[in-house]
């Protein structure tokens, strides 16, 4: 067994990294990558210092899927009880920004976990796709929501039914990706992303993720009720008096998280 860490952390200042780091599987996502990976999302999630979080694999891929051979022969019992799938849901909870640099193959878990980020940067050998349909079973960990609200009905419903993979291009086109980067620039950019985000304020930045979040899983109403509350929270905090102070006196704010 390997003593390479399932995931590889480092911290630049305000950002987090996270690497997966099982390139000889093209980073399938075993449940222990998974546990891993929970563990240090919820560390810097609750750290004061790191103010936005980047997630990207190692070698060719990003994550090619969930690790098959863990699964092929459980029964749906052993599925439930075992929560390789419901603990997925703290990775969608994590209150801080997470940017996803997708390098490579982003299929089936793999494109599940790009989607539960707030951004998605793609290298232009990404590729995005729902195969579970291949091998007999469906997408479980959200791939079927959150692609159409991505992409729409339509071709969300063929990506799921036929197992077809779409390009970063074509990802980007049909809004599923924020925009595509060269494969050597593709981590810059997710560090200039995360470094614009780190330089507002956190409280701010936390309820408008919260507020846009809400957009896509609420109704209108329950989003705008959502949205409301939160502007008017913020009226409670050190920073939107430090902001507000700063844009009259023409110059750059100072932001505590306070």
């Amino acid at each position: 067994m390997s003593d390479e860490p399932l995931v590889i952390s480092s911290v630049e200042g305000p950002i987090a990294i996270l690497t997966l780091n099982r390139p000889q599987a093209l980073n399938a996502l075993s449940p222990a990558l998974i546990d891993n990976l929970i563990r240090h999302l919820e560390m810097y999630d609750a750290d004061d210092l790191i103010r936005a979080i980047i997630i990207t694999g190692a070698g060719r891929a990003f994550a090619a899927g969930a690790d098959i051979k863990a699964m092929a022969n459980a029964t749906p019992i052993e599925m439930l009880t075992s929560g390789m799938i419901a603990r997925w849901a703290r990775i969608a909870a994590i209150r801080k920004p997470v940017i996803a640099a997708v390098n490579g193959y982003a299929l089936g878990g793999g494109c599940e976990l790009a989607m539960m980020c707030d951004i998605i940067l793609a290298s232009e050998t990404a590729q995005f796709g729902q195969p579970e349909i291949n091998i007999g079973i469906i997408p479980g960990a959200g791939g079927t929501q959150r692609l159409t609200r991505a992409l729409g009905p339509y071709r969300a419903m063929e990506m799921v039914l036929t197992g077809a993979t779409i390009s970063a291009h074509e990802a980007a086109a049909h809004g599923l990706v924020n925009r595509v980067c060269p494969p050597e620039t593709l981590l810059d950019e997710a560090r200039r992303v995360a470094q614009t985000i780190a330089a507002k304020s956190p409280l701010a930045v936390q309820l408008a993720k919260e507020a846009v979040r809400a957009a896509a899983e609420t109704t209108v109403r329950e989003g705008l009720a959502i949205e409301l509350r939160n502007f008017y929270l913020l009226f409670a905090s050190e920073d939107q008096k430090e902001g507000m102070r700063a844009f009259i006196e023409k110059r750059a704010p100072n932001f505590s998280g306070r």
